[in-house]
């Protein structure tokens, strides 16, 4: 059975689907960003002062690394990752907690300020717990992605899987959003950022979905493939 699926379906168990509601509302149950989303989120270099070109990850609680030290978030093994092969580039953390496709979309402007070579769009999963249309996800990460696009910046888009509290329908048509934008936008995709991490306990915090420091590792592992040619041909 494809890994894939098999991660999809443990989404798909109810215990798993009221952790994922837990992790998704502690402390960031808003539509809104936080205030200081408009301004780096602190646990990173400033885009101003950076004096390498950058790889932004723009992602949620997940990308943020909730529960763990910044250097255990996955954007950091991305930066040890590129190091170690002596690839000049600065990866920022643009996680913030609770962010939806919409605050991913006001954020923007400062995601995008200064020398962004590669734009990681890590959102979505918010959207999906709160039921929010297919259609406006789609049309946000649409944006997203052009924007970053008529800016010279390369994209890479990592889908999410939605709960199934809203139906099969609902959760047909979430996944499609991510496989519809990379044909229609010609951007490589993650079909699934927790690929390999979802419903692993040994992989997982105690609130059963956050990743723990090794889950994280993980993650980085899924991102890396499709990150990894687009620093080198440039």
């Amino acid at each position: 059975m494809d890994p894939l699926c098999s991660t999809i379906r443990l989404l798909r168990c109810s215990s798993l689907v009221l952790l994922i509601g837990l992790v998704f509302v502690t402390g960031c149950g808003r539509d809104e960003a936080p205030a200081s989303a408009a301004e780096p989120p602190g646990r990173d270099s400033t885009p101003a002062a950076a004096a390498r070109p950058r790889v932004v990850v723009l992602g949620d609680s997940l990308t943020a690394g909730l529960g763990l030290s910044a250097d255990e978030a996955y954007p950091a093994i991305l930066q040890r990752k590129m190091d170690g092969e002596h690839l000049n580039y600065e990866v920022v953390n643009a996680g913030v907690s609770g962010d939806t496709t919409a605050g991913g979309l006001r954020r923007l402007g400062w995601v995008l300020s200064g020398d962004v070579r590669v734009l990681v769009i890590a959102l979505g999963a918010n959207d999906g717990l709160r039921g929010l249309p297919a259609n406006e996800m789609k049309q946000n990460l649409s944006t997203i992605i052009s924007t970053a696009r008529n800016r010279g910046v390369a994209v890479v888009l990592a889908g999410m899987e939605a709960p199934p509290n809203f139906g099969p329908e609902y959760t047909a048509a979430f996944r499609q959003v991510y496989r519809d934008l990379a044909r229609q936008q010609r951007v490589p995709l993650i079909p699934f950022l927790l690929h390999g991490v979802a419903g692993e306990s040994a992989l997982n915090q105690a609130d059963g979905i956050h990743p723990n420091e090794e889950g994280a590792r993980r993650v980085a592992e899924v991102v890396w493939p499709a990150l990894r040619p687009l620093l080198v041909r440039r």
